[in-house]
């Protein structure tokens, strides 16, 4: 039987057209976009054709486009940046940041707390996906502020209420910040939409792009430092010599991603609701992370009383079955997940597996899926 990958929160198989649109740029298409030379220019065309694509895709300006290494370099740039840039009249700058952000996100801000560079307020999510906005008001009360708050969680699939945030952020005057990661192509994202909304976190092989790409939305007027520094490259904000080929592939992947959005949606919920439905059926104790959430359609978070954790995993890929326990970027620390303990507290000694949906996904491979997990489960709670 043909193993099932449900892992796309994890990391996508990049798109043949995101292939054959860099193509050009690992051969032919090889200058160095700040040369002034034919291959610089012709170089410089393609990159900033990628910039205005990527701009239309999230209806913003392609000047307000600054791509980066990756969704974590971005989530840094936003957060370092702005604190600096908030505090730079000697002003001491809140951080306010949710407790299920990514640890692109958290560890940043702890790190920005312990350097002095700004205060941290942490605040709730519940497991409805509501947010302590009276807490988040408290912390932006202090001066100049930015807020930071994923708008769908990578664990759970949880969707965050961005649109009382940006209000809030518009209504006081603080800057807002939010990671998309999980949120593009899974749900609307348009920043024109939410006038509160400063800067956003894109990653391109979350969507099918090449890994190790990534962009930053900073609206127009944002105050944000760099972080590095050696060139003018994206508006100074990235210095370093443009990765072009990248571009161009997180520029496609982007686009493509928020043609399909709306009805792959569609498509995913359904495939997911499928999958908890036939695990669920026959197995007792079965946990649906967030079911009484607004939830992005591609991720479902299950929790199963009596089994272990590690063992679950590798049970399910050595029958076929690749998921994850958490955030890939956290498995094999050996720590429990923060996003299922802020939201529950305590999990019961459950172990939780993240099943994640994108396009190679179909009714098939989720109902091989459950079996596996069904008889995967049955299998270790009888020999526990």
């Amino acid at each position: 039987m043909d193993p099932v990958y449900l892992d796309y929160a994890a990391t996508a198989p990049v798109r043949p057209e995101v292939r054959a649109a860099m193509e050009p740029f690992a051969d032919d298409v090889f200058g160095n976009p700040s040369s002034q030379h034919r291959w610089g220019r012709a170089a410089s065309a393609a990159l900033e054709n990628a910039r205005a694509e990527a701009a239309e895709a999230l209806g913003v300006r392609p000047s307000e486009i600054c791509f980066v290494r990756g969704g974590t370099e971005a989530d840094n740039i936003a957060l370092c940046g702005a604190c600096r840039a908030l505090g730079a009249d000697g002003s001491h700058p809140s951080l306010v940041v949710s407790a299920i952000e990514h640890h692109a996100v958290l560890h940043t801000a702890e790190r920005i707390a312990a350097r002095g560079e700004a205060g941290l307020t942490l605040f709730d999510v519940t497991a409805e996906g509501d947010v302590d906005m009276d807490r988040i008001r408290e912390g932006v009360s202090r001066g100049p502020a930015l807020i930071s708050c994923m708008w769908v969680n990578n664990e759970t699939g949880i969707v965050l209420p961005i649109e009382r945030m940006a209000e809030l952020a518009e209504e006081t005057g603080a800057q807002l910040h939010s990671d998309a990661v999980q949120a593009v192509g899974k749900a609307p994202v348009r920043p024109t939409d939410l006038p509160g909304l400063d800067l956003l976190t894109v990653s391109g092989h979350k969507i099918q792009g090449p890994k190790g790409t990534g962009l930053l939305f900073v609206r127009r007027g944002t105050p944000v430092e760099p972080l590095l520094h050696g060139g003018g490259q994206e508006r100074a904000l990235r210095p370093g010599t443009e990765d072009v080929a990248g571009a161009v592939g997180l520029a496609t992947a982007l686009r493509l991603a928020v043609e399909e959005q709306e009805r792959e949606a569609v498509r995913l919920g359904e495939l997911r609701d499928r999958l908890e439905a036939r695990v669920a059926h026959g197995i007792d104790g079965v946990m649906v992370v967030g079911r009484d959430a607004r939830r992005a359609p591609h991720v479902s978070n299950l929790g199963f009383e009596g089994v272990n954790p590690a063992m679950l995993l590798i049970n399910l890929d050595l029958d076929g079955v690749a998921a994850s326990g958490a955030s890939a970027c956290q498995s094999g620390s050996g720590k429990g997940s923060h996003v299922l303990e802020a939201l529950y507290g305590d999990v019961d000694g459950r172990a939780h597996v993240r099943f994640s949906l994108g396009s190679g996904t179909d009714a098939d491979q989720i109902d091989r899926a459950a079996a596996v997990t069904r008889e995967v489960v049955s299998r270790l709670r009888a020999i526990s």
